[in-house]
């Protein structure tokens, strides 16, 4: 397939380039076709042969992005293969929903820690000392009664 496209021809920076049809499998500055004209970046002067080019074109040539871009400028009416990737959103956190609010509660005021009352150490060691005493007897289970009994 053939591509009418740029291939380099200046020195290190100072780029000049000559506008050329080339086979698509070819390397940028190698082989070409036929010239098709020079482009110089640095004044922006363009030269083509329109007639070599309406012939490519007819014959089914395709041209890269950025010579459809200087040719339309030439008045050539090209459209672009070019496709864009699309964009990538930014990532937007959806609002989290939260559960309607009923009435809101009344604030209290901050509650002050109530003293503890202490009691006096006698009658704490007082009170853990005693014994629970049961007042009803205990009762055996029916199955411990058989079993002393036998």
């Amino acid at each position: 397939m053939v591509r009418i496209r740029l291939a380099r021809a200046g020195a290190k920076k100072s780029p000049f380039y000559r506008i050329v049809a080339a086979d698509k499998r070819m390397k940028r500055d190698g082989r070409f076709l036929e010239k098709l004209g020079t482009y110089n970046p640095l004044t922006k002067e363009l030269i083509i042969v329109r007639e070599s080019i309406e012939k490519w074109l007819s014959e089914g040539a395709s041209a890269s992005d950025t010579v459809v871009k200087l040719l339309n400028k030439e008045g050539f009416n090209l459209k672009s293969t070019f496709v864009p990737k699309p964009k990538k959103a930014p990532k937007v956190e959806a609002p989290k929903e939260e559960a309607p609010k009923e009435a809101a509660p009344v604030e209290e005021a901050p509650k002050e820690a109530a003293p503890v009352e202490e009691t006096p150490v006698e009658e704490a060691v007082a009170e853990e000392a005693a014994p629970e005493v049961n007042e009803a007897p205990e009762e055996k289970a029916p199955e411990e009664e058989k079993a002393e009994e036998a």
